[in-house]
């Protein structure tokens, strides 16, 4: 998995367009033609959505590209690009103050993937507009298990466009979707596809992993991690964060953190430049139905536990972990812990869903899980504690 938003060179800003803009249902109606100024006749691509209606490719691009802008940022004491120190992603504003939102390893070294050891601020971090005002950002703060970031620019002077965070929990694959940024330094570039997969699980800078990410075959690239990825309501949904390829360029399957990620992060890093999420302390493996059958477990799916991490929350409650093991279905398990199957009567139907559920919740608040444990269903409550600081060497 690449990374989408560090090169090894800061590569020189060009104001230059390329691909298909994307975006959402527009003014215009489908099939419009405009005149350029040349008196060429242009074609406006509108196709359709998901829901039946309409994704105005021209329209999104119009009404988002501005709000998007590209983050350099200067690591050490050199600003050598051929020394490794400095670094360019893309961001974009989400509020009148000067707020933009990034992926927090466009403006941060260290961390999984990136060096190992704790995620460190750059020296400097400067943003680019689409107008080619170049101004010095503060890091607010950051949070390296989702790899958000929240930066701040002086707003006097500037006509700031923004772009608005989706409120929506959940995606359609299917859907029509648009990435900005600025890949391989190419800015206010942006790319049109689908989102591809839902409910993915990807690296963040620690051991704990981001889930519900969006999987799209939108075009992502080195340079375009922090940029957005916009719904057909020409909202953002997403941060777009890695690739999976050989190659380190794109090869159809990006992902981006979801933007239930950024709203989590965004009040907290506006309130002290950190986050804090709740943590259970366990480790556990899905169950599938023929598993459920092999195990004489009442449930087709849950998350069987197979450590507990030693006084932990979980540990402290009495949540019991695997004391066996077998091969089933070419898959070793751990067996004989407890099963849990629902967080505060959420039943847990995907891989991810406990992670997730948990990690909606902050430290000292108390959570309830229905629990299998030698055939009976019990409820058990856990208070949780904050994620230990634990980083990934990369």
């Amino acid at each position: 998995m690449s990374r989408a938003g560090r090169p090894a060179a800061l590569i020189a800003s060009l104001a230059l367009l390329s691909g298909l803009a994307a975006g959402c249902g527009g003014d215009d109606d489908e099939g419009s033609t405009e005149v350029s100024g040349s008196g060429t006749e242009t074609e406006r691509v509108v196709v359709p959505a998901a829901d039946g209606g309409e994704f105005d490719a021209a329209g999104i691009y119009e009404k988002a590209a501005p709000a998007v802008v590209t983050v350099l940022s200067i690591f050490g004491e050199s600003v050598d690009p051929l020394g490794g120190g400095a670094g360019q992603g893309s961001g974009f504003v989400i509020s009148k103050e000067g707020e933009i939102i990034t992926n927090a390893h466009v403006v941060t070294s260290g961390g999984a993937g990136n060096g190992g050891g704790q995620p460190k601020p750059a020296n400097q971090v400067f943003v680019e507009f689409a107008d080619r005002n170049r101004l010095d950002a503060e890091v607010v703060g950051f949070d390296p298990d989702a790899d958000v970031a929240l930066i701040k620019v002086d707003p006097e002077g500037l006509d700031l466009r923004q772009l608005e965070l989706s409120d929506r929990d959940e995606y359609a694959v299917g859907e029509p979707v648009a990435a900005i940024g600025s890949p391989f330094g190419e800015e206010q570039s942006l790319s049109l596809g689908i989102i591809s997969a839902t409910e993915r699980s990807i690296q963040s800078l620690t051991q704990f992993s981001v889930d519900n990410a969006i999987q799209t075959d939108a075009s992502i690239n080195p340079g375009n991690s922090g940029g957005p990825l916009i719904d057909g309501d020409g909202r953002v949904i997403g941060i777009n964060q890695q690739i999976e390829s050989s190659s380190g360029t794109n090869s159809g399957v990006g992902f981006a953190i979801p933007v239930t990620a950024i709203r989590y992060s965004l009040d907290q890093l506006r309130e002290n430049g950190d986050v804090d999420y709740g943590y259970l302390g366990v480790t556990t493996q899905p169950i599938w139905p023929q598993l459920a059958d092999e195990l004489g477990l009442d449930t087709d799916t849950g998350a069987l536990i197979s450590e507990v991490v030693e006084d932990g929350p979980a540990d402290e409650a009495g949540l019991r972990g695997a004391d066996g093991e077998r091969s089933f279905q070419g898959a070793q398990i751990e067996t004989g812990g407890d099963v849990i199957v629902a967080v505060d009567g959420h039943e847990l139907t995907d891989e991810s869903d406990l992670a997730e559920l948990v990690a909606r919740r902050r430290p000292g608040e108390t959570v309830v899980l229905a629990v299998l444990r030698d055939g009976e269903r019990d409820e058990v409550e856990v208070t949780l504690e904050p994620r230990p600081e634990r980083v990934n060497p990369g």
